[in-house]
């Protein structure tokens, strides 16, 4: 789709000011172009599995289906393209979660600006890539000998990847029927998952699963 000396693109936020910050400065050097954009992470699946792109930008926190929970999906979609998060959360449990998941790469979006590009030049390369601002917080710990605390290990860990999107849909506030229509399942499917998340979170109302949702990063105040 692109020559060897050109990288192709795709921004998947759900914020349009920051997709249209990172574009911008993308399309300074001559050697990126973006070739899609998206604001949410299943629309961003479509887009990458149509065009193919060298690398994606992927964010963290986004409604319905989290950047963590989409790089898999993403990678199916499009097996040579390379991720790169890009997320305002640095703590350990965040990069841990993201690498776990398939990310090739990790970037505090409080880098400087020109950090951007050698992030992308880094996984198109096939190298990994952790954002100094994260990969020093990490060493930090590991050189004081901190085990990780208890807050950095993801409550959402004992979930399915399943659980995982009917979790995260059912704490922006949607009905089972909702759910059950946006992810193709049956009603008694939806209301299995949601029993079942009830048990393993300890969360028996949508707003506790909200409130749960905000302190993973996987919903904004």
């Amino acid at each position: 789709m692109t020559d060897k000396q050109t990288t192709s693109i795709v921004l998947i936020d759900d914020q349009a000011i920051v997709r249209a910050a990172f574009k911008s400065l993308l399309e300074r050097n001559p050697h990126f172009r973006v070739v899609g954009d998206a604001g949410d992470a299943r629309a961003g699946i479509e887009v990458v599995g149509r065009l193919k792109p060298d690398v994606v930008v992927l964010d963290i926190t986004m409604p319905g289906l989290s950047g963590i929970d989409a790089v898999g999906p993403l990678k199916k979609a499009s097996p040579h393209s390379h991720v790169l998060m890009a997320s305002q959360h640095e703590g350990t449990k965040f990069v841990q979660q993201a690498l776990q998941a398939g990310a090739d790469g990790y970037l505090s979006k409080d880098s400087e600006p020109e950090e951007l590009a050698l992030a992308i030049e880094s996984v198109r390369r096939g190298d990994s890539y952790l954002s100094p601002k994260v990969a020093n917080g990490i060493m930090a710990r590991a050189v004081r000998g901190e085990t990780p605390a208890a807050g950095d290990s993801s409550a959402l860990a004992v979930l399915t990847p399943r659980e995982r999107e009917v979790f995260q849909l059912l704490a922006l506030g949607k009905a089972n029927k909702e759910v059950a229509a946006m992810l193709g399942l049956s009603l008694g499917t939806v209301k299995k998952h949601r029993e079942n998340l009830q048990r393993k979170l300890d969360c028996h109302s949508a707003a506790e699963l909200a409130r749960l949702a905000i302190r993973e990063g996987l919903l904004n105040v």
